[in-house]
């Protein structure tokens, strides 16, 4: 099934909105975390806001977390970039974000934060080792295009060593982002175990 945008405002909110919360509050202690070369405690737990994110673990590259709207409950698996091409380029904060919201009946939903507008109607792509995927855009988001592929996306990431995406910003900077997969397994297992 290709993804249809006009019924995602209500399905997609909860996740902008704690993408928007994690890169305004949790980025900078991410930074620092890894400017002093210390890793963040296992249990380590990090409060934002009441009802905002708070992270589980961090694993490299990749943290877990997890948040509540009243009932609703969501945990995410978050990676950033390790590159961005081209360096030059001043764009914002780049995320692959994995999203389980059982309220919803939603697991392994990926979503890609691009740090700049997308170029309507180009052809986003992730790749993974061989595997190569469509992705679409809206704003500065992509998921994949064929929600049925998803599994196929999340498995492939589970397998790969890195992820390379693709995409035109829409004033025409063709940009490239890699992200390490080490320390993914543990984010998704925690957030698997986190939300069920």
């Amino acid at each position: 099934m290709i993804r249809d945008f006009q019924f995602w405002p209500k399905r997609r909110a909860l996740p902008f909105m704690a993408i928007a919360i994690l890169t305004a509050a949790l980025a900078p202690e991410r930074s620092l975390a890894l400017a002093a070369k210390k890793p963040v405690a296992p249990a380590a737990k990090s409060s934002v806001a009441p009802g905002g994110p708070s992270l589980l673990e961090a694993f490299g590259e990749w943290s877990a977390y997890s948040a509540a709207s009243g009932k609703a409950k969501t945990c995410y698996a978050l990676g950033k970039p390790r590159e961005r091409l081209p360096a030059s380029l001043k764009r914002d904060p780049g995320y692959v974000f994995i999203s389980n919201r059982p309220g919803e009946g939603v697991k392994n939903e990926v979503s890609i934060v691009m740090g700049f507008d997308v170029k309507p109607d180009s052809s986003p792509k992730a790749e993974i080792g061989a595997a190569s995927f469509e992705m679409v855009a809206k704003g500065a988001n992509l998921w994949v295009k064929n929600a049925a592929e998803e599994g196929q996306f999340i498995e492939a990431l589970r397998k790969g060593q890195r992820l390379v995406v693709k995409a035109i910003s829409k004033k025409g900077n063709v940009t490239t982002d890699s992200y390490t997969l080490a320390g993914l397994l543990p984010a998704l297992d925690k957030i698997n175990k986190g939300c069920q």
